[in-house]
């Protein structure tokens, strides 16, 4: 029996990723729950290049909301993961490119005259985040969630540290 219990600690935590992303622009208002299902379907499973990032009229736009969706909810979990003061910011920046890597950066703004901090620098080809199974997207997300709860534990150190020595 006690095996059993240590195989079962053992075992990583799958999170259903594409269930929080489809539960992020919902809870959010900014679509309703059959569009957002559609919209992450259509988007992370499919062909490569994705067809949909590289057609419309305003790709940056397009593109710039894709990356968005997929590394905000990463981002929320991350934050509450971590539980930041509430005077912490976190923030997403892109800077698109069609013809290659485009860049999502994640900023941590600790709090008033406190300097902001690097968490996460991803180079993405957004038309080819396109994933062959949930398992594949789940194993994708997980990486760069446990990235960034790993770098905002030690941000969140540093700063409890340079308070304790201001004190001091």
């Amino acid at each position: 029996m006690a095996k059993k219990v240590a195989a079962v600690r053992k075992r990583p935590r799958n999170r259903n990723w594409i269930a929080y992303l489809c539960e992020s622009p919902v809870a959010s208002g900014a679509m309703p729950t059959w569009e957002a299902a559609t919209y992450l379907t259509e988007n992370l499973f499919g062909e490569k290049p994705n067809p949909r990032l590289l057609t419309p009229a305003n790709p940056h736009e397009v593109t710039a909301q894709f990356l968005h969706r997929l590394y905000q909810p990463l981002v929320e979990a991350a934050s509450r993961e971590v539980q930041l003061p509430s005077s912490s910011i976190l923030h997403i920046f892109t800077d698109i490119s069609l013809t290659g890597h485009s860049a999502v950066l994640v900023v941590l703004f600790p709090g008033p005259n406190k300097t902001h901090q690097l968490l996460m620098l991803d180079a993405a080809k957004a038309w080819d985040l396109v994933f062959l199974d949930a398992e594949s997207f789940n194993a994708w997300a997980e990486e760069r969630y446990r990235q960034l709860v790993n770098t905002l534990r030690s941000k969140m150190t540093e700063c409890e540290g340079d308070l304790l020595k201001s004190a001091v």
